[in-house]
Order: structure tokens, then C-alpha cells, then sequence
């Protein structure tokens, strides 16, 4: 594995919270915002997105991958609002487990090593545990090999799968599948979390997701992979315009392949 980029998107923010954390990495924003981010980040290396292909945040993520792949051999994404990726270390003196920031300077030698494996594996897709709670680090179970693995953190190996630009808020889900269906597997890797602000920093996807678009949303995702993959979580309500609805955003999926 020789060339590895590393990309964050922005859309109507006006901070970029990852690059505080990885100040080298490729800031793409629209070409009607340059000079927005450039004055709120001079250092930064900022990248124009051609006017018309920002607002689906879809269609922006395989433009930046048509873009990179022409010379790198693997793809970092991450969401603009990561304040750091930690790993879960085990405390022997307590019983507990301890969060290890991931510095900046090292960074680059995580990605190395990790997309390595998953490319030794025979897999095009990798990421991290899905939130920061050491209950769900299985300490002998490293690795997941159908697991998802969503849009905060992702690093894409060379290949021809792109996202969905018809589910523009389940579209990290749907990439997810698709790599299992044609690669029979994705690599996640436990010990590792990343930190974000999802949904919760205003500008990107936040002012766009609501229950009725979440919904919509949903059924668009299971009607592409069936009922028997793609189930809705029905323990968590929310207030939609037609009175309170039982759902989660994040939907429960199942691909029945061999694997962790």
C-alpha cells in the first residue's frame, strides 16, 4: 500500500473541528464557500468542489473518491467534526480500560497499518467502532468482518463501489452492504472509537435530518436490501409532523454471510 489520502468535506460550517485535530489533511468545500473556510483556516490545504455537486453529501464523497483514487491507492474520509480516534487500553491495575488518543503524528502510521490488514484480508473497506462506550470493546473479538462501518470515519481501498446519491442520510449504511454483497466482508476494527459531534454542530447534514426525511429515508434502504437485511429499531421514539413515531435513525442491519 503505498499512497494513503486523507479528506474531510464541510458544507455551511463555520468551523472545522477535524482540522484542529489533523491540520494536514484535505479540506474539500464548495467553490461558493472558499473564501469562508479560508479565512476561518489559512493553513489549511482547501480543495474547491465544483458548483452543483455540493448538497448531497453522496454525490460529494464519490467525487473526492473518482478524485484521489487517480493517485493514491487508498481513501481516507472523515467527518469534519472529529475532535480526536482513541483506542480502548486495557488498565490491568483496575480491571478497567483507559481511551488513548491517537496523535496527530502518528495518525498516518495508524492508517498504514490497518489498511494493510484490510487489504491482506481481501477487503476494500475499513473503519472503527461506531461510538466511544468501552462496554461494546469486546476484548476478544478485535475485529468485525460484517459489521458496519459508517460515515464519520471510513478508509476505501482502490475500487469501483461508490455511495448512493439516492440516500443521502443512510448512505454509509448502503456502502457498507454493498461491500459485503461483493467482497463478503468489511474490516472494523474494535479498540479503535472516533469522537465527533454528530448531528449535534449546525451546517452539514443537520439541518436536513428530521423523522419524516429519516423515515423516508429508511424505506428507501430496505426497499433496495429487503426487509430480511435492513430492520427499523422500534425501542427509540421521536416527534415527527405526524405525532410521535417509534424509531431510530441508525437501522438495524443483518447480511447473511460468513463472518465476525
Amino acid at each position: 500500500m503505498n499512497k494513503i489520502s486523507v479528506n474531510t468535506l464541510s458544507y455551511k460550517r463555520d468551523k472545522v473541528l477535524t482540522l484542529d485535530y489533523l491540520p494536514f489533511i484535505n479540506l474539500w468545500v464548495c467553490e461558493t464557500e472558499y473564501d469562508k473556510y479560508k479565512e476561518a483556516h489559512p493553513e489549511a490545504n482547501i480543495i474547491k468542489i465544483k458548483k452543483g455537486i455540493q448538497g448531497n453529501v453522496s454525490r460529494v464523497r464519490n467525487y473526492i473518491l473518482d478524485k484521489e483514487f487517480e493517485e493514491n491507492d487508498a481513501v481516507c474520509l472523515l467527518d469534519d467534526d472529529i475532535a480526536g480516534i482513541y483506542r480502548h487500553e486495557i488498565n490491568e491495575a483496575n480491571g478497567g480500560a483507559l481511551s488513548k488518543k491517537i496523535e496527530k503524528d502518528d495518525f498516518l502510521e495508524f492508517l498504514e497499518k490497518y489498511t494493510m490488514l484490510c487489504d491482506e484480508w481481501g477487503f476494500k473497506l475499513w473503519g472503527l467502532a461506531l461510538n466511544k462506550d468501552k462496554l461494546i470493546y469486546y476484548q476478544n473479538c478485535p475485529f468485525n468482518t460484517k459489521s458496519m462501518i459508517l460515515g464519520p470515519f471510513g478508509v476505501h481501498l482502490k475500487n469501483d463501489i461508490r455511495y448512493d446519491e439516492s440516500l443521502y442520510l443512510k448512505e454509509d449504511y448502503d456502502l457498507a452492504i454493498q461491500h459485503l454483497e461483493k467482497h463478503r466482508g468489511i474490516l472494523r476494527v474494535n479498540s479503535y472509537f472516533y469522537d465527533c459531534k454528530q448531528s449535534v454542530i449546525k451546517g452539514g447534514c443537520a439541518g436536513s435530518r428530521n423523522v419524516d426525511k429519516e423515515v423516508e429515508q429508511f424505506n428507501l434502504l430496505q426497499k433496495k436490501w429487503g426487509s430480511k437485511i435492513v430492520r427499523m429499531d422500534k425501542t427509540v421514539s421521536h416527534k415527527s409532523k405526524k405525532g410521535r413515531i417509534h424509531i431510530d435513525y441508525n437501522p438495524i442491519v443483518r447480511v447473511p454471510i460468513n463472518g465476525v
